[in-house]
């Protein structure tokens, strides 16, 4: 089967090399729509052997995806941005479905935001058949659910299935990211203007609020949210994403039991256990605060055995088991969240606690030089507070 990768870009010649790279083995053809680059976006994309078309922007997304699914010619079309990378471990399982799954219409792919203050996976619908009737809505949130739910429904031999594993990289909802491109104003405008041609909208409930939860407005965000639970029915991954986003809601209001409650309905829910990260973790840190460590505890483990990877479990998981007086488990958790992130000042100073609890000086200045090493370069302030405190123990010379 003929695999087609298929983009929309602009002004992406910083990220662009990256994700073309990750797919140029991977992919039969290239095709890559420019809405009006000034920099070098072109050239790279003809560089990696793209086919480049050009499309006048006119502020909706879906608009420009639509025009360049006309210039795919494969019968599998994956859907990338430039500020993603396809794994190469998801290659063969990515090979093996578009060859062998011949009732399949859609592919969902499980994608890890890099960097995100929240939900760190997601499931999204970027490897499809080119389909006639597939087509991309929505103007920011562009994507291909609405004509797939129409398909099934005149067509219902058609399946749906995901691939396990994470499958995409994306590195677009880093906070300095979001602020550089003014993602959250654009983001917002395009929102309101759909949702107010699509009041119950469960999707839009979730997306909209979640973004006036995170900007602040914190009780539209709620009575948003609150909408969508209603209309969503049996969506049951919107249905988690307005839940969880409810319970990050109830935490910013000071109201932790509400926030627990909806936490504990999200994770209930029959979703990919991957998606439900973010849960656990929110989950656990609700719990550790209210002192109920052992349920926090249950939270983090829960969540490291769906991702042992999960660096900030592994640290909260420490933070837990430090409070418990767990020490020897607890530095064995501090390791590991280095190990996978070895930028963590807190993680480091957590560790050079402990080691200085159980006698193991040494090893533990090791830990707060590091800890301080990595503070002067984002938090200064702290750097300079964590020196003082260790040289008035004697553990740090002037």
């Amino acid at each position: 089967m003929k695999l087609s990768l298929c983009m929309i870009v602009k002004d992406e010649e910083r990220t662009l090399p990256k994700c073309l790279s990750s797919v140029k083995n991977v992919v039969d053809e290239m095709v890559v729509v420019d809405t009006g680059s000034r920099d070098r976006t072109p050239y790279i994309a003809q560089k990696f052997g793209a086919r480049v078309y050009h499309f006048q922007w006119c502020n909706d997304f879906s608009a420009a995806r639509n025009a360049a699914l006309k210039y795919v010619t494969g019968e599998w079309i994956l859907v990338l941005d430039a500020d993603e990378t396809l794994t190469q471990k998801i290659v063969p399982q990515l090979k093996q479905a578009i060859n062998t799954l011949d009732e399949y219409l859609l592919i969902n792919l499980v994608r890890q935001e890099v960097g995100a203050a929240q939900s760190p996976y997601s499931m999204v619908s970027r490897l499809f058949r080119n389909h006639p009737q597939i087509c991309f809505s929505r103007p920011y949130h562009a994507l291909v659910d609405d004509s797939i739910s129409e398909i099934l429904r005149q067509e219902p031999h058609w399946q749906v299935g995901y691939l396990s594993g994470t499958a995409i990289l994306h590195y677009g909802y880093q906070k300095d990211i979001i602020t550089q491109n003014n993602k959250y104003a654009k983001a917002q405008k395009a929102m309101e203007e759909f949702l107010a041609a699509h009041p119950g909208d469960p999707y839009v409930c979730s997306k909209l609020g979640a973004l006036y939860v995170e900007i602040g407005k914190i009780t539209e965000g709620v009575d948003l949210l609150t909408k969508g639970v209603a209309a969503a029915q049996q969506n049951y991954e919107i249905l988690y994403e307005l839940y969880y986003h409810l319970g990050i809601a109830y935490s910013r209001l000071q109201n932790p039991k509400q926030a627990i409650i909806y936490y504990q309905a999200a994770i209930k829910l029959p979703i990919y256990p991957l998606l439900k990260l973010g849960a656990y973790n929110n989950l656990g840190n609700l719990l550790k605060d209210s002192g109920d460590l052992k349920g926090a505890k249950t939270c983090y483990e829960t969540a490291l055995k769906i991702d042992p990877n999960f660096a900030t479990g592994h640290y909260n998981l420490g933070m837990t088991l430090k409070a418990m007086g767990l020490l020897t488990e607890a530095i064995a958790s501090y390791q590991k969240a280095i190990a996978l992130n070895p930028n963590n000042a807190e993680a480091y100073q957590n560790l050079g606690v402990v080691l200085l609890k159980v006698g193991r000086q040494q090893d533990s200045l090791l830990a707060f030089r590091q800890a301080i090493a990595l503070h002067e370069k984002h938090n200064p302030e702290e750097a300079r507070r964590l020196r003082q405190g260790l040289q008035e123990i004697g553990l740090l010379q002037d």
